[in-house]
């Protein structure tokens, strides 16, 4: 499945018999990553409005990004091209690295299923997800959060890490975050700080809707 998700179909067509190139994966690719990025973006951000989180789905799936992280992961030497299309800088074209990355990600959901294309995503995208919503606040929820306890209790919250589960690979850390009125907010993500972040965020939900009412 790896070789048929690098084979272009310049490359299929010159060969001619029976052999698959990765159009049909790149298909299934571009969903199973739209999902992932979507589940991501949805639990990260639980203030954002749709617009924004659409916004930052598309940044992050964009063809330029794509091909970008193709590149480091060298998928560009590792294609199966045609003469032609080689001769016409095909390894270096945005559209073909971009569905290429994303026919590797088809043929890891057919492998692993959808546990595996997403902790691909994870790792993937780990140094590329967004901070703060598209139009959003400029600080980030800890410092949202930390502002807005000082100003009403005067003290700040308390995090803690509650646990941890799954493989060393793509292990989940569960937060603790204690408000200085004695509500508590428990979060999870791929790393103690990105948990921390969605704990405040959602705790900061909570601290609005208590002085809204």
């Amino acid at each position: 499945m790896l070789e048929t998700a690098l084979t272009h179909s310049s490359h299929a067509n010159e060969q001619g018999g029976d052999i698959e190139h990765n159009e049909r994966f790149e298909f299934l690719g571009d969903a199973v990553l739209e999902l992932s990025v979507s589940e991501r973006l949805f639990a990260m951000f639980p203030g954002a409005r749709e617009g924004h989180l659409t916004r930052m789905r598309a940044k992050l799936v964009s063809k330029p990004s794509l091909a970008e992280l193709a590149k480091e992961l060298k998928l560009d030497a590792c294609l199966l091209l045609g003469k032609g299309e080689e001769s016409q800088g095909g390894r270096d074209r945005h559209s073909l690295l971009s569905d290429a990355l994303e026919a590797v990600l088809g043929a890891v959901f057919l492998d692993g299923g959808y546990a595996s294309a997403l902790a691909v995503v994870d790792v993937l995208f780990a140094s590329r997800w967004p901070q703060e919503p598209e139009g959003g606040k400029s600080k980030d929820y800890k410092s949202r959060l930390q502002e807005l306890t000082q100003k009403c209790f005067r003290e700040r919250p308390v995090y803690s890490l509650a646990g941890s589960k799954g493989p060393e690979h793509e292990k989940v850390f569960e937060v603790l975050l204690t408000l200085p009125d004695g509500q508590t907010v428990t979060a999870d993500g791929p790393s103690v700080k990105r948990a921390e972040q969605r704990a405040a965020g959602l705790a900061l939900k909570l601290l609005e809707r208590s002085m809204d009412q």
